[in-house]
């Protein structure tokens, strides 16, 4: 298959390697790139040959956040009646195979969800993580207000998400979001090592231990995401969402009502 928003090789004819290549916009994630990923994904889930899979960007931004420009125009009714995310980034969910991020650069909002969304996240020096939804008049929409507690914790979860502060590599590996940092030179050398020692394993218990492990980790998180993009949608329908985005794609300070 042919991709438009994706660069997508094999290393060692055992691992799977999806680049997010949308430079101009910093690899900012649409449906397009979504549906592309998800296609990716579940191609070499299902190649025998493939025993692990790499999810990674650029040196600047592994992705910096939803395209702003594409969300701006929608209403209550086009993110609700289209179940807009559930359709396609919850593809990674269903990848039975392991799947790393290799993160370097900006992982903003719906960027650091879907580094979230895969098994374990080795970043980079200049790795930065946020969820910086409020900003625009939204809240995160893709597991951030659920991932993100588990991970490290009620309050740094509650201060990103409400700040919009960042948390630089050094913090993220040291509140358990991310497994290791590495310097930004290393970063494939280091996450392709962990993917081929992930090759060298049994393939089935592979996929039984990362199974085993998200029942363990996610709980009744499908209840708290579903309640999560519900509430996502519904920011739709407030005047603060209109500000927000159209201030921000104007580069100008929102104005909020507050309403």
């Amino acid at each position: 298959m042919a991709y438009e928003t994706l660069q997508v090789r094999t290393e060692a004819g055992q691992v799977g390697i999806v680049t997010l290549h949308r430079p101009k916009q910093l690899n900012a994630l649409n449906d397009q790139l979504m549906d592309e990923l998800g296609a990716a994904l579940k191609a070499f889930d299902a190649d025998d040959a493939i025993g692990c899979i790499v999810v990674t960007g650029s040196e600047k931004a592994f992705a910096a956040g939803a395209d702003i420009s594409a969300m701006a125009k929608y209403e209550f009714a086009d993110v609700y009646g289209r179940d807009f995310i559930s359709r396609n980034w919850e593809a990674i969910r269903s990848i039975r195979k392991p799947v790393i991020a290799a993160v370097s650069g900006f992982a903003l909002g719906g960027g650091c969800e879907l580094a979230m969304m895969c098994d374990f996240i080795i970043a980079a020096e200049n790795a930065k993580f946020g969820q910086p939804e409020i900003k625009i008049g939204i809240i995160p929409g893709a597991g951030g207000t659920q991932r993100l507690p588990r991970a490290v914790g009620k309050s740094k979860a509650m201060d990103m998400v409400l700040t919009s502060r960042m948390m630089d590599a050094q913090e993220a590996e040291r509140a358990g979001l991310v497994s290791r940092v590495v310097p930004l030179d290393k970063l494939m050398e280091e996450t392709l090592g962990a993917a081929l020692a992930i090759c060298q394993m049994p393939r089935l218990a592979a996929m039984a231990a990362k199974e085993s492990v998200n029942r363990a980790f996610e709980g009744a998180l499908s209840d708290g995401v579903q309640f999560e993009r519900r509430l996502f949608h519904a920011m739709f329908a407030t005047a603060d969402q209109k500000e927000g985005m159209d201030a921000f794609l104007a580069k100008r300070t929102p104005a909020f009502g507050h309403r």
